[in-house]
């Protein structure tokens, strides 16, 4: 039996938004030993898939030895793998895979490793040879195709375990949500930098009109780094339907199951936005320093909002102006409008992108 590395992205969405690729991966190769490479921090996104016969959790500057480049470098060779499939652009990954011996190293020309490539495929540019914002969900497709995968379609797919969900059993429970009443789950952040955040006071705005206006319940999902952020919202929201995760026991898990059992999810440009499009939830995605075009992702029940402004999209972690205006300005009023319409069914059966 053959075996293929895959050395996955190494944020939460890339890696939702290549799966895919994952599922090619698989259909071409149904009886070979698909071992992943991935950050211990965000393989609990890939839990349940049925495509990895194991993941190996690789992180170099992790405090756990087994993690780190040396150990995971045994354990790759050990495998005495064929091919090594490499969806990072990072020279690291070409390296590690040479070094681990795979014939066969498929990957994208950048970052100064096509000597370390056996297969590669030039990135997308445009006529000044800038890099062309393609969808990720199809930059990452191509790189199957090379090695004769057939294309399993661009839907994105996760899955819960049984623990995901007893513990969003619990949570909820514990928050006094039921599947009675429509839930409305809120994202606020994302690891990307601040640029990307809608002010909390806006999202605390949305949630009251959703509760009195919708008649929704809403739940306010977070990473570690986003509880003062959620509970600032239940605060100013002031509703008791309004709740959050942030005194709860947090886990990507959790937010996946949470988010499966949404009716709608309105989130920033972040990694659990991906979670709603992978199980087929409405999704509503405020947009302010990132290009739309770069993380379309087919969903028929996806509404990406704007604000435009002269300086964006800046692609910058932190608003190089110092106004922030393209998330600022951009409204809970016409956020709410639009999110009602999405509750009753508007405008579903095709990816939109609408300008506020």
């Amino acid at each position: 039996m053959s075996t293929l590395l895959v050395f996955c992205p190494n944020l939460i969405g890339d890696t939702v938004m290549a799966t895919p690729a994952f599922r090619s991966l698989r259909q071409g190769f149904p009886e070979a030993r698909m071992v992943a490479v991935i950050k211990p921090k965000v393989a609990p996104t890939l839990a349940g898939a049925p495509w990895f016969n194991e993941m190996i959790g690789f992180d170099p500057k992790s405090s756990r030895p087994e993690e780190r480049t040396p150990s995971v470098l045994r354990r790759l060779r050990d495998e005495k793998a064929e091919i090594a499939v490499l969806f990072p652009n990072s020279f690291r990954s070409a390296f590690l895979a040479w070094r681990a011996g795979a014939k066969r190293r498929v990957g994208y020309a950048r970052g100064g490793r096509s000597w370390l490539l056996t297969d590669r495929l030039a990135p997308p540019r445009d006529h000044l040879g800038r890099f062309q914002p393609t969808p990720i969900v199809d930059y990452y497709r191509a790189i199957p195709r090379i090695l004769g995968c057939p294309d399993a379609g661009g839907n994105l797919e996760l899955y819960t375990t049984e623990a995901d969900e007893l513990d969003a059993d619990r949570a909820w429970d514990r928050l006094g949500l039921n599947q009675t009443r429509p839930i409305v789950c809120l994202n606020t952040g994302g690891a990307y930098g601040p640029a990307k955040s809608w002010p909390v006071s806006h999202f605390a705005e949305l949630a009251r009109r959703l509760v009195d206006e919708s008649g929704v319940a809403v739940l306010v999902v977070c990473g570690p780094g986003e509880r003062d952020a959620a509970r600032s919202i239940v605060d100013q929201a002031s509703r008791p339907s309004v709740v959050s995760l942030a005194d709860q026991p947090l886990g990507i898990g959790l937010t996946k199951a949470s988010i499966r059992r949404s009716s709608l999810l309105i989130t920033t440009d972040s990694g659990p936005r991906h979670f709603g499009t992978a199980f087929d939830r409405p999704v509503m995605t405020l947009f302010g320093p990132t290009d739309i075009q770069w993380t379309l992702t087919y969903h028929p029940k996806a509404l990406h909002i704007h604000h435009p402004v002269p300086c964006g999209p800046c692609q910058r972690p932190v608003c190089p102006e110092g106004h922030h205006r393209c998330l600022k300005e951009l409204s809970p009023l016409a956020v709410f409008r639009a999110a009602q319409g999405m509750l009753q069914g508007q405008g579903s059966g095709a990816e939109r992108i609408l300008a506020l």
